[in-house]
């Protein structure tokens, strides 16, 4: 078991995290740029270091400062929490190299299944049913309109690279179009560093089902199947059998 890790995170994920730890008598250590520097996740952490300015690219997304300070304050793992550096195929590479252990899968796993165009492309290869889609990024606000037009509006604009609904635009009709890339692909840089976005056909009044696969390093595998966004307490419960396992 692991006796301290950084928390590459902000807000209510980070606080999430730390909860955990406690409960699991892990010291933790916090991560903020100068805007969070009074924020929770901060003064709940037993150690806390500022990585920059306000802006992501600046801190948050810095993984060469993120890894620096992994080192510096002596961590055993880096757990990323979602969004950032969460999905990043590098950033593991790097944390790997500096013989610390990230807590997520494989970069490998992370660049198939990372990004939501090459995960829609396995999908597909595989035969499973997929929204109508793109499963290259948008070259231009003339492929956008040419694209949209194909599938019909509504459409919905996707960052590839990262989650949590940033980078995400719905678009009901062709005027609303060049204004939604526009601000669909600023936010996924910002975001993700990344400002790669495809369209798929929008499913109006959707149900948001997930099936979730915990699977740790010596093989334990287990799925809570048809669970929606909020099954937290379930996942919760699972999370701790397998550990006690």
């Amino acid at each position: 078991m692991f006796k301290k890790i950084l928390i590459a995170n902000r807000g209510e994920i980070a606080c999430r995290v730390i909860r955990a730890c406690r409960e699991m008598k892990i010291r933790t250590v916090a991560v903020y740029s100068d805007v969070d520097k009074d924020a929770l996740h901060v003064r709940m952490a037993d150690e806390a270091y500022n990585i920059g300015p306000a802006p992501s690219n600046e801190s948050y997304l810095r993984s060469e400062k993120i890894i620096e300070v992994a080192k510096n304050a002596g961590v055993e793992a880096i757990h990323p929490g979602y969004g950032f550096l969460s999905e990043n195929a590098e950033f593991v590479r790097e944390v790997t190299k500096a013989g610390i252990v990230f807590v997520g899968p494989p970069p490998e796993a992370m660049e198939g299944l990372g990004g939501k165009m090459s995960a829609r492309k396995i999908a597909i290869e595989a035969g499973v049913s997929v929204v109508p889609g793109t499963t290259e990024p948008l070259r231009s606000f003339g492929d956008a309109q040419e694209t949209a037009a194909r599938f019909g509006y509504p459409v919905m604009l996707k960052a590839s690279a990262g989650g949590g609904g940033k980078g995400m635009r719905l678009v009901g009709e062709e005027s609303e179009l060049k204004s939604a890339l526009k601000a669909a692909q600023s936010e996924a840089l910002a975001s993700f560093g990344d400002d790669a976005v495809y369209v798929e056909k929008a499913v109006v009044r959707p149900r948001h089902i997930e099936i979730q696969v915990f699977r740790t390093r010596t093989a334990i595998t287990s799925i809570l199947a048809n669970a929606n966004a909020r099954s937290s307490v379930a996942i919760k419960r699972l999370s701790r059998r397998l550990r006690r396992r």
